[in-house]
């Protein structure tokens, strides 16, 4: 997988649980198929199996993550190597996983978190999901290829906001000079190029693309409201 490929581009997060219409490994590759036809320039996506099939469904890139929820760990995007493994064996050609400082599953630090990583699967590009600028920098510092703004909003103690994180995404392209992703809450192509403008490599859009039932309630709801 080559970064450079991704600068300036969307990368399209096809995931859905098990409670969504959605749901299912054939279903993901679907809207996989769709995404690169539409200009995606990468995949992110949910469980072994999702990535499995979409990697044989497209020629793009896959950004593979596992949420997988422990009971004693506020941390659920990729939390241990077992995750790892499995995406990587799924085909995954970068890793996305939770990089805050909160308590692993495993109890592994971060760094040691990401030495097992890269001990292990020495190839695979890490993309660190941060809530924080201090967290980014710290990411950035372990050795990850490029960090995402994922959990902005998504911790208790980060910016909470209805829109992108956009100044969190300008703070880490310009003191980092290295890959920064923005993602969370984007809803439409201004805010996409409003972070881009802000200096992100690349943009993540999830939920505006490939969530039906939640785009369909916010038209719901704007018609709601004019009743």
């Amino acid at each position: 997988m080559n970064l450079a490929s991704l600068q300036g581009r969307i990368i399209v997060s096809c995931q859905a649980l098990d409670n969504e219409p959605l749901y299912g490994a054939d279903h993901m590759a679907a809207m996989a198929r769709a995404a690169e036809a539409g200009g995606a320039a990468a995949i992110r996506a949910n469980t072994p199996a999702d990535i499995a099939a979409i990697r044989k469904a497209i020629n793009l890139p896959v950004i593979g993550l596992y949420k997988r929820v422990y009971e004693q760990s506020p941390i659920y995007i990729t939390p241990t190597i077992t995750e790892v493994r499995e995406i990587a064996e799924a085909g995954a050609d970068m890793v996305a996983f939770d990089a805050t400082n909160r308590q692993r599953p495993d109890g592994l630090s971060l760094s040691a978190f990401i030495a097992a990583i890269r001990l292990e699967f020495p190839g695979l590009l890490l993309l660190a999901d941060v809530s924080t600028f201090e967290e980014g920098i710290q990411a950035f510092d372990l050795g990850c290829e490029a960090v995402s703004t994922t959990l902005s909003g998504y911790t208790p103690y980060s910016k909470q906001q209805s829109g992108p994180d956009v100044e969190l995404v300008r703070s880490l392209a310009g003191l980092s000079g290295r890959p920064v992703f923005a993602e969370g809450r984007i809803w439409t192509p201004e805010e996409c190029m409003a972070c881009l403008n802000a200096g992100a490599y690349a943009v993540v859009v999830g939920t505006a693309i490939t969530r039906p039932q939640e785009i369909t309630r916010r038209f719901a709801h704007a018609a709601a409201g004019r009743a």
